[in-house]
């Protein structure tokens, strides 16, 4: 045994004796040479991280005072700072600051290196390596809308370019709606992956899981609905229904199918519910009475629903007059119109007609019941007023136009929002065509007949009146006439005094003029016949008396004529008022 350890201590001897660490220069102290085993990074390594430590393990336990950060240096051209440590056999060098991106970096570990025996490297340890050049990074943040709605998950930061999955799950009583970014909707799926390319926020939102209620009226205009909505699952709805005037609640339904017939209907919500509110409409009866006389009812029904509105159209009997309405109508309107509100009970008086206290000049007959009778057309625009009632024929009725007639199959008149009284044509039910037959062939006649009466003054001022005042009589000129700034008829205190104007041409009446009634004349008792091109009224006339036309009548606007209108071929009118004489 003393042998062996007397082998081993000289063999130890003699590998001290020839061992060596310099070249010739180098002066040797015994021991080995210390060396670089390996480094972190390693020599060439490239895509190194910014904040990388670098580190130098030797072969052996090196002299902590030698390294230092002179004897340990990093550089990109220059030095970089750091700090130099040492633990066991590795040295450490930490930069003060990240590296640059993207950058060679020299590590060198130079001779001032030596070990614990004092053994120096032999040359200047130098490696490479190259920083990474890092893709930009960005960050997810994900959130619940309402929060006790649901959990969302996924989000972080991340490189640019990572496809990035957000997951959302909805918690007990919610159900996922959709993930949105900065309000606009991107995803409806729970799991939503997109590609990341900048800073992203992203907002699962949830909803209560609701049930809607939808309510409707038969028929629509039937009543109101109120209690519809969006409830949350097994909510205690209340719906409630309000006839409107004239109808009466009859049940909800369901489906068609009866669910209550309580106007406020309250049930437990457990699906999507649509419900109908039911109403009846309400029905009335109408009864008319009549003595001398009768009542057209148009329509005639035994019921009438509300709202419905009925015409009654008074008939008097031979000698009689039809004069007022009673009971649950009142004034004398011809025809009536009446509402179907309420059970109803109307009647029509009718009294004897007074004889007529004067002799015409000119009869008339049967055309005198007309306000406005023509033969080819009667039309009007703006806003005109008709006081009694219209005819034409031969034409039809499509010949009076801007009237907006209402005519009811079957009946012998039409009406209108503009005529205060009937409207008669043709193709009314009878005896209305051979009635206008007859009173176009009294109007000619008339025509005829007032121009055959012997003039008690012809060819006055040549047919140029202005400003003058006239007594009764007869008038005529071979001429037209014109009235330029208005005349004044004087009656002379006889309620009977007649005015009849022969004129073999035009009769043309200026902008504004006035015709002024005096002492007893009345507009029934006086006559314009024209037989030239037309009768033309200015704009704003104050115009009194008849005028029978062998032509045209035309009314510029806002006229106005206390009369009648009787034209052998057509009466336009633009916004005026014609009223027939009592």
């Amino acid at each position: 045994m003393i042998t062996k350890k007397l082998l081993a201590t000289f063999a130890f001897a003699i590998v001290l004796l020839f061992s060596g660490c310099a070249d010739d220069d180098f002066e040797q102290i015994d021991g080995v040479c210390p060396l670089v085993n390996s480094t972190i990074p390693e020599n060439l390594a490239t895509n190194v991280p910014l904040d990388q430590i670098i580190t130098a393990t030797f072969n052996e336990k090196m002299n902590p005072l030698t390294i230092s950060e002179a004897s340990f240096t990093v550089a990109s051209g220059a030095l970089i700072n750091g700090t130099v440590s040492y633990t066991d056999s590795t040295a450490v060098f930490t930069p003060s600051s990240l590296l640059d991106e993207n950058t060679e970096y020299t590590a060198t570990i130079k001779t001032l290196a030596k070990d614990l025996r004092g053994n120096a490297l032999q040359e200047d340890y130098v490696w490479t390596f190259v920083t990474v050049l890092p893709l930009p990074e960005y960050t997810v943040v994900v959130s619940s809308n309402p929060v006790i709605g649901g959990v969302t998950t996924g989000g972080g930061v991340f490189d640019e370019g990572t496809e990035v999955t957000v997951t959302a799950a909805a918690n007990a009583g919610y159900e996922f709606v959709n993930w949105t970014a900065a309000g606009v909707e991107v995803s409806t799926n729970e799991n939503y992956t997109f590609t990341l390319n900048a800073n992203t926020t992203l907002v699962a939102n949830y909803s209560r899981i609701q049930f809607a209620v939808n309510l409707s009226s038969s028929p629509s205009i039937g009543g109101t609905t109120a209690g519809d909505g969006v409830f949350d699952e097994g909510t205690d709805v209340t719906v409630m229904a309000t006839a409107n005037t004239g109808y009466t609640f009859v049940n909800w339904t369901a489906a068609g199918v009866e669910v209550s017939t309580n106007t406020t209907y309250t049930f437990t919500l457990n699906e999507a519910t649509a419900l109908v509110a039911n109403f009846d409409i309400n029905t009335f009866t109408l009864v008319v009475n009549a003595l001398n006389g009768m009542v057209e009812i148009v329509p005639n029904q035994a019921t009438y629903d509300f709202g419905d509105m009925v015409v009654l159209n008074p008939i008097p009997d031979s000698g009689y007059e039809f004069t007022s309405w009673s009971l649950d109508a009142t004034g004398n309107d011809d025809p009536l119109n009446v509402l179907m509100d309420a059970d109803k009970e109307i009647t029509a008086n009718f009294s004897v007609i007074p004889p007529p206290t004067c002799t015409p000049a000119v009869d008339l007959g049967t055309a005198g019941n007309y306000v406005i009778l023509a033969e080819s057309a009667i039309s009007t625009t703006g806003t005109t007023s008709i006081t009694g009632d219209m005819g034409i024929s031969p034409a039809a009725a499509t010949f009076i136009t801007g009237f907006a007639l209402n005519y009811v199959a079957g009946s012998t008149f039409a009406t209108s929002n503009l005529v205060t009284g009937k409207v008669y044509a043709p193709g009314y039910a009878n005896p209305t065509p051979a009635n206008l037959v007859t009173a176009v062939d009294n109007m000619r006649t008339a025509f005829t007949t007032g121009n055959g009466l012997a003039p008690d003054t012809t060819e006055l001022l040549v047919g140029n009146l202005n400003g003058q005042t006239l007594a009764a009589g007869v008038y005529k000129w071979s001429t037209g006439l014109s009235i330029t700034n208005g005349i004044t008829l004087d009656g002379g205190g006889d309620p009977c005094a007649m005015f009849v104007f022969q004129i073999d041409q035009d009769l043309t009446v200026a902008d504004n003029a006035i015709i002024t009634l005096a002492n007893g004349a009345k507009a029934e008792n006086i006559y314009w016949l024209v037989a030239g091109s037309g009768a033309i009224l200015g704009t704003t006339v104050q115009f009194q008396g008849n005028i029978l036309s062998k032509t045209l009548i035309s009314l510029n606007t806002g006229a106005t004529v206390n009369g009648r209108l009787l034209a052998q071929t057509a009466v336009t009118l633009n916004a005026n008022s014609v009223v027939k004489p009592e």
